[in-house]
């Protein structure tokens, strides 16, 4: 990113190539819609560039990229519900999601992406941020403009409701693992 914010293109390049996948997946757990998330990815690269000078070397990269990712996908829904109605997904057509490791061996993955396309926007985005992309509660809450226990309370309970929708509760988990 240093590179790139002097001017290399080629480091812009690098730069594409390894966050993209990741904030695909991202954006596409937000909108279920993977043009609108290609879209939203383009437009958040875009954003990236023109944010460039704002980024600090000392702090890392995917946390303010997935910030702007946030931001294009929030400005996007604002925009879109003044021109249109919001319609709820087909439930058949939904998107491959990115799963979380520890529900991963409850069900098969389309049973698990159905089961988190049901749980919360907020509790599912804090639940996939940490369980998934790895951040730590504290981005999270950075990245959600929330603080840390409540980023850390929302990926909980996102977890409870997605056990929930797969009616697996905890007692269930534990005795499969022994």
């Amino acid at each position: 990113m240093v590179s790139y914010q002097a001017g290399n293109l080629q480091a812009f390049e690098m730069l594409y190539s390894a966050m993209k996948p990741r904030l695909f997946q991202y954006l596409l757990s937000l909108t279920f819609e993977p043009s609108r998330a290609e879209d939203l990815l383009q437009e958040t690269f875009l954003q990236l560039h023109r944010s460039r000078r704002t980024y600090q070397p000392r702090r890392p990269v995917m946390p303010w990229a997935f910030a702007i990712a946030r931001h294009v996908f929030l400005m996007d829904r604002r925009a879109g519900k003044r021109r249109r109605q919001y319609e709820a997904s087909d439930l058949a057509e939904l998107p491959e999601l990115p799963i979380p490791a520890d529900v991963e061996q409850l069900a098969d993955r389309e049973l698990i992406g159905k089961a988190l396309s049901r749980v919360s926007e907020p509790r599912r985005e804090a639940l996939l941020l940490h369980h998934v992309w790895g951040f730590s509660f504290g981005e999270i809450g950075a990245l959600l403009g929330i603080r840390k226990g409540t980023a850390k309370l929302r990926a909980y309970r996102g977890m409870q409701s997605l056990r929930q929708e797969l009616g697996v509760d905890r007692t269930d988990k534990l005795e499969k693992v022994k």
